[in-house]
């Protein structure tokens, strides 16, 4: 009597420790919902005390929260979707992001108890685009039809541009919403919603897209001499080359 058994794979710790983060941060973005719904309606309309929060500071925590219960189902669904598997270290770090910036930054007011935290969180994620950036270029020149090798200096320039033209966008997105929803994302006003003029209006964009071109530059720097490193010691070819898939017939 033959009994057949189904191998499960084997997932490891930094898997599970992924999934146990976005747990915990799922529950936070959907306790923060709430609040904030609960607060949108008592909040005043305007407030001249720095202290009390008025609506439009809950309708970008609540587009925040809302945004983020999206945002961190998006390496399951590229995973489910196009078959590329989000490496957990990677996933962590980016659960580990949202909960700073929403839930820290937003929810408990961390941008502006703490005037540096705006600056770490676009460092970080300066470097986690790079890291991204080198992390896709590998996985599309190294396809299962087509192999690519690419130029240590190509691939951290993709990376870098990568990094900083997606810093770009999200300040487009932070001047939208505020346009849209008369926010304060682009800090263009005190907490005391006096606004601000000539050069000090626009500090905390360029202070933003500084922080995420200085991590970039960094994590493509060392990725680039990594990369070096591996091809001295490797003797793989620097330059270009295309090796299509050659397939037999019986």
């Amino acid at each position: 009597m033959s009994q057949s058994t189904t191998e499960r794979p084997h997932l490891s710790g930094q898997h599970y420790a992924a999934r146990i983060i976005q747990a915990i941060l799922f529950l936070t973005l959907v306790g923060s919902v709430i609040y904030v719904l609960v607060k949108l309606i008592t909040a005043p309309e305007i407030s001249t005390d720095a202290s009390v929060r008025q609506k439009s500071d809950y309708v970008l925590m609540l587009l925040q929260s809302a945004g983020g219960l999206i945002v961190m189902f998006l390496p399951a669904f590229v995973n489910r979707r196009f078959a590329i598997q989000i490496p957990s270290v990677m996933q962590i770090l980016y659960f580990v992001f949202l909960y700073a910036a929403i839930y820290l930054g937003e929810v408990h007011d961390f941008y502006y108890r703490f005037a540096f935290w705006d600056d770490v969180l676009h460092f970080f994620s300066g470097m986690m685009l790079a890291a991204l950036g080198f992390f896709l270029v590998r996985l599309l020149s190294d396809s299962e039809h087509r192999h690519v090798v690419l130029s240590p200096g190509f691939v951290a320039f993709f990376a870098f541009t990568f990094a900083v033209a997606s810093g770009a966008v999200w300040e487009i997105y932070e001047f939208t919403i505020d346009g849209i929803f008369d926010t304060n994302m682009q800090k263009y006003a005190t907490e005391a919603g006096e606004q601000l003029l000539g050069r000090n209006a626009v500090t905390d964009t360029m202070g933003d897209l500084i922080m995420d071109t200085s991590a970039a530059l960094l994590v493509c720097v060392a990725g680039y001499f990594g990369m070096r490193a591996t091809i001295t010691t490797d003797g793989a070819p620097t330059a270009i080359e295309s090796q299509p898939s050659i397939t037999s017939a019986d």
